[in-house]
């Protein structure tokens, strides 16, 4: 490499001035995973120039909270873009393995709550970990969460989604030996507080091993659980 490529190179790891934005280049490097683009507040030429710009650095991306018209745009100008409805995910690129590692289980108290745990689900997938989905096993209807109890005792960390009353995550880790990461969700009638009563529940939670993340935070669930599940070296 020449010396003014090293240079030029040098001068933009740190992070790359957009002006609407500074994008870190080397959190990939500090950190492992590079920076994902959350798309609430930002214009689809805004979201495109930051993602050319990480193009540069990474073959891994992530976009975030992506409406489908952000996708429409984004897509024409970087075609290998894939979008999943569900958890409103643009990702670009795929797991720095092919060998996904196993134990992770993302768990969704209603069909509500899927939007939510599908953006766990996605978040651990990029980061190298194959997701077990159990979705719609509510404390409402108990045989429904035991019916896959098999599954829940053989995970290394679940992800457990939950809004309304919030209960799900108590239960859960009172059945295993494995943490449990517990997501609240707005999902709810009025006295919900749009997520806080869950919120509130998960805190309050007398079953140990219970650590709890914020309202519709399946981002910070996903990539917390794939970081703890990536770490064990003897898996069940």
């Amino acid at each position: 490499m020449a010396i003014e490529e090293c240079l030029h190179v040098l001068r933009t790891l740190p992070f790359q001035d957009l002006d609407f934005a500074k994008v870190d280049h080397h959190r990939e490097i500090r950190t492992g995973f590079p920076e994902v683009i959350y798309c609430p507040g930002k214009t689809p030429e805004q979201i495109l120039a930051i993602a050319t710009a990480m193009l540069d650095k990474t073959s891994r991306i992530m976009i975030s909270r992506a409406e489908p018209e952000i996708y429409d745009y984004v897509k024409p100008h970087i075609p290998e873009a894939e979008y999943n409805q569900t958890a409103k995910y643009i990702t670009i690129g795929h797991p720095p393995t092919e060998e996904l590692k196993e134990g992770l289980t993302v768990v969704a108290a209603g069909t509500s709550d899927i939007p939510v745990a599908e953006e766990a689900a996605v978040i651990s997938e990029f980061m190298g970990c194959k997701v077990e989905r159990v979705w719609d096993v509510g404390i409402a209807g108990l045989h429904r969460l035991i019916s896959k109890l098999e599954t829940l005792q053989n995970s290394n960390v679940i992800v457990a989604v939950a809004g309304m009353e919030g209960a799900l995550p108590s239960l859960v880790a009172g059945l295993v030996s494995a943490p449990v990461i517990a997501v609240p969700t707005s999902v709810g009638y009025g006295a919900n507080f749009e997520g806080l009563s869950a919120l509130l529940t998960m805190l309050n939670s007398c079953s140990p091993g219970i650590a709890v993340v914020n309202i519709d935070n399946g981002f910070g669930a996903g990539y917390m659980a794939a970081t703890i599940n990536l770490s064990i070296t003897n898996p069940k």
